[in-house]
């Protein structure tokens, strides 16, 4: 994939995840799902390393398997913990957020397919859907194909960009809910 596709979940989860939190909470979250749905393909550095497209820890195996999609989400769960946040919540969206990853590559027309399930193989898988037109990797993106890849997951994300980006309806306080509680006059001084 041309990473299109993961940027919008990731974002769409964070509008979902942070429905209920300030804007500035909510693109933060946003911003923070969406690199995790990125995170897999930190991997690619494995062809600067000399390591082979195929071997476990290259492209597509071990980073995209939902193994690292538990221990990510235990992280975060447990940062979050510690920050006096809702760690179950913030589990499952990172969770999801990285786990879509190879679930999405494994949607693809091209490639090796993902180790969805590494360690405990290292098979690569396909799902039998698979409408994402597989993207070229590096300087091969700056191509008519490129382009066209580019074009098609805007397209089939569009739903997921949609509604991470459609503006968010702001609520106006009335006095009466922004006076603090058990202030003189105030109804809410129970």
């Amino acid at each position: 994939m041309a990473s299109f596709g993961h940027i919008a979940v990731g974002l769409a989860l964070g509008r979902l995840g942070g429905r209920a939190a300030s804007p500035r909470k909510q693109a933060a979250l946003m911003v923070a799902l969406a690199a995790l749905a990125m995170l897999p393909d930190a991997d690619v550095v494995a062809f600067k390393l000399g390591i082979p497209y195929a071997a476990e820890w290259g492209h597509r195996g071990a980073s995209h398997s939902l193994v690292l999609a538990v221990l990510v989400s235990l992280v975060v769960a447990v940062g979050t913990r510690v920050a006096r946040g809702p760690a179950g919540e913030a589990g499952l969206l990172a969770f999801v957020a990285v786990g879509s990853h190879g679930l999405l590559d494994a949607m693809t027309t091209g490639g090796l397919g993902a180790a969805l399930l590494w360690p405990f193989t290292t098979a690569r898988y396909f799902l039998p859907l698979r409408p994402i037109p597989v993207a070229p990797i590096g300087a091969g993106m700056i191509s008519a194909r490129g382009v066209y890849v580019v074009v098609v997951e805007l397209l089939l994300f569009l739903p997921f960009w949609g509604y991470a980006l459609w503006p968010r309806r702001q609520t106006v306080s009335t006095a009466e809910e922004l006076r603090p509680r058990g202030c003189p006059g105030s109804s809410r001084s129970r």
